[in-house]
């Protein structure tokens, strides 16, 4: 069965975007067929992969909006597998249009429903915050990756979003569960992030991811150049930190499928 992650955190700044195109460049390394979807009005995920957001062949919101085909949106990123839906500021125009339409919260799952089984994993990266886009990401997937920092007001955020996600479950998506905390920019130098991290394990358990994302200069320049990090360079910790992730992201799968 084809797994759909929604990256989401209601908090800017945690590297949501950052971990969408670099987990599933490194799901595609791995020989995984991938789909990556840009539900941000940024689209900043769209051109981390070196995309152009502003022209696509076809926009994401004309799929929302029933104007056109998943299929005719998709497009393949250079030099790589993977296929996309590009996000950028017409989502912000869909997303006020949607409200007046029946059963909008399921946009996305609909669109997805006819390409999903040509994959092995669709990664959506959401808004920060929590919009109708947002809503329709965590209504199609079955799974919530959570990235975020080891500080104090992440974990007050991440409370909310938790929250967010029990009232989706209930509401609309029975299938939805957090599949994975994930710590990025970790320092486990830093007494605030060790404490933090001592917390997200007594609370969550086995879904705190056992691979942190280090704080990494390529990784951040990666995006400047439209290249996820193993593309930019591949020996880089922020790479072959999120090669890690994406060979624990597919073990937890396996096991859950097992059990």
């Amino acid at each position: 069965m084809t797994k759909i992650i929604a990256v989401a955190n209601q908090k800017g700044g945690v590297g949501k975007t950052t971990t969408s195109v670099n987990l599933a460049t490194s799901l595609a390394v791995i020989k995984r067929k991938v789909l990556i979807v840009d539900m941000d009005p940024q689209g900043n995920a769209t051109t981390g992969v070196g995309l152009d957001k502003h022209s696509p062949p076809v926009f994401l919101s004309d799929v929302l909006l029933g104007d056109a085909t998943v299929e005719s949106a998709m497009q393949i990123i250079p030099n790589t597998n993977i296929r996309a839906l590009s996000g950028g500021p017409d989502l912000t125009i869909a997303e006020f249009q949607m409200m007046k339409m029946d059963q909008r919260e399921y946009r996305l799952r609909e669109a997805l429903s006819s390409i999903k089984d040509q994959f092995d994993y669709i990664i959506i990266d959401c808004p920060p915050s929590l919009n109708m886009l947002t809503v329709n990401a965590l209504v199609a997937a079955n799974g919530v990756l959570i990235p975020m920092q080891c500080e104090y007001y992440a974990l007050e955020g991440l409370s909310a979003l938790v929250g967010s996600i029990e009232t989706i479950r209930e509401n609309s998506n029975p299938n939805l569960e957090i599949i994975g905390l994930l710590r990025t920019m970790y320092d486990p130098r830093n007494n605030l992030s060790r404490d933090v991290s001592r917390q997200l394990t007594e609370y969550f358990e086995d879904k705190l991811y056992n691979t942190s994302i280090p704080r990494n200069v390529r990784l951040a320049e990666a995006p400047s150049h439209g290249l996820p990090a193993l593309m930019y360079d591949k020996r880089s910790s922020g790479a072959l930190a999120y090669l890690a992730l994406a060979a624990e992201v597919i073990r937890k799968e396996a096991s859950r499928e097992a059990a």
